[in-house]
């Protein structure tokens, strides 16, 4: 287990001594059970009456104590100890710089289990769920030689993640990034062109429309949902918008109703970025499925992964056929290596699919537990002053692709930066909010968009991965609230 600290209950026998055993004794137990310590019983009852560390012993044989002595001769500090059935915050906060083993007691004072504070424990943003399955596929790529980008694993991801997505098509890619890439060149986006995005997401949006030749203009976003603002994408609106590419941000939909709205009034495209948002519903339906097209990116760090790669899901059989030829470098598909349209090397290699089907075949399970920790982080952290939860509005199912919370200064005590740095000593792993795009040097457009700047500089992502569990986000959360109080 993974934790601020770990429960060792087989080695309770291994380090246990009575009263009337020797200090001889004592110090094969410790060298037993590794853990500098050694646990004293009553000889008749059994009863726990204390910790013997190694340098309880060293001290004793300072001063004047021999190996034959008995334990009972040790003079020892007070050992904390805790109930059983205490809480896993109760017990992270007793340790300290001196207790690093706290005996867990039953009611009749009996030890049944022990929590070891582990330093070595580091706790990262994010980090894949991989299993046996990932492992099969792959070296079954390996050992047939299918690991470029034909091969029977390629197809089957893209089937299998349209059918998730309730959308007929998938088309896969090297990326998130050049999935959306592909999306914007098969609608005819180019130089001249704009495309309204939301300036809070993460840079690629952004680039992929530089990439057509096209310009991106930035809009700001909501408050409540952290996604682009409705409001702010039809007062962007010019005679050269041809699309608009609303980002599902950290997880949470964004609100696709007034957005289709605007575009189907201005006659737009909808490209839903849905790379964080693998499984997130918009009033009972998934994202990537309510626009023209959605994309979604595989990297490591993201629900589900393939390593690197993307997907390109949609409706429309013209648009998906379009995509294919794109992504293999406009290669005719009834022709070989003839070319009538300037193509690209974007497409996703065998090995890469087999990790994607083993992940697709329990994607729902993976989704849940986001889902399960997040209401574990809530209930955590829903009382501390100066922290916003993440957005749940009651028409969406956010995914909690990372967990992000935002802090108030003033009320908090201290910025989201350096309550990072602080976490960070206690071996957190933080990640500020995304910067906002249009404040980047390679765009910096002078905009300026209160919203996602007050997003960016207040935010921050806790670990968010499945392999996290109720222990760990007990440790975090009470570092957090120990953090604050003593700030």
């Amino acid at each position: 287990m993974k934790s601020r600290f770990t429960r060792i209950k087989e080695k309770i026998v291994d380090i246990s001594v009575s009263d009337k055993q020797s200090i001889r004794d004592v110090l094969r137990q410790i060298d037993k059970g590794a853990l500098g310590v050694a646990l004293l019983m009553d000889s008749k009852t059994g009863i726990f009456k204390g910790l013997v560390t190694d340098g309880d012993v060293r001290r004793a044989l300072i001063k004047g104590l021999d190996l034959d002595s008995p334990v009972s001769d040790i003079e020892r500090p007070k050992t904390i100890t805790a109930s059983v059935t205490a809480s896993s915050e109760e017990i992270s906060g007793l340790f300290g710089e001196a207790v690093r083993v706290i005996p867990l007691l039953d009611g009749d004072r009996r030890v049944t289990d022990l929590a070891f504070f582990d330093t070595r424990v580091y706790l990262p943003v994010s980090e894949p769920n991989l299993g046996e399955k990932e492992l099969k596929y792959v070296s079954e790529c390996v050992l047939t030689g299918w690991v470029s980008s034909a091969g029977k694993y390629v197809t089957q991801f893209e089937q299998m993640f349209a059918q998730f997505c309730g959308t007929r098509y998938g088309i896969s890619s090297s990326s998130g990034t050049t999935a959306l890439h592909l999306a914007l060149l098969s609608l005819g986006i180019g130089p001249g062109d704009e495309v309204i995005v939301p300036s809070f997401t993460f840079i690629s949006t952004a680039n992929a429309v530089v990439f057509t030749g096209a310009t991106p203009i930035f809009v700001d976003s909501d408050i409540q949902t952290w996604n682009i603002s409705a409001p702010e994408i039809e007062k962007a609106v010019t005679v050269r918008t041809k699309a608009i590419i609303p980002v599902h941000i950290y997880g949470h939909p964004a609100d696709m109703a007034p957005i289709l709205d605007i575009a189907d009034r201005y006659n737009l495209a909808v490209v839903e970025d849905a790379a964080e948002a693998h499984g997130a519903l918009y009033k009972g339906r998934k994202t990537g499925s309510l626009g023209d097209m959605g994309i979604f990116s595989f990297y490591g760090n993201k629900t589900i992964t393939t390593g690197e790669g993307g997907m390109v899901v949609t409706d429309n059989k013209e648009l998906a056929d379009k995509i294919r030829i794109l992504r293999d470098h406009g290669m005719d598909p009834q022709k070989r290596y003839h070319h009538s349209v300037l193509g690209y090397n974007y497409r996703m290699t065998n090995i890469q699919a087999a990790l994607g089907v083993a992940q697709m075949e329990r994607i729902d399970q993976i989704v849940q537990q986001k889902c399960t920790n997040a209401v574990f982080y809530n209930d955590a952290l829903g009382e501390i002053p100066g922290i916003t939860l993440p957005p749940q509005a009651e028409w969406a199912k956010n995914i909690y692709w990372l967990y992000s919370i935002l802090i108030d200064e003033k009320s908090f005590g201290m910025s989201a930066g350096r309550l990072a740095a602080r976490l960070k000593i206690k071996s957190i792993e933080t990640r500020p909010l995304f910067p906002p795009v249009h404040q980047q040097p390679i765009y910096d457009t002078k905009q300026h968009l209160p919203v996602c700047e007050y997003l960016s500089s207040s935010g921050l992502s806790l670990p968010s991965s499945v392999n996290i569990d109720i222990n760990e986000i007990g440790r975090i959360a009470w570092e957090i609230k120990n953090i604050r109080k003593k700030n």
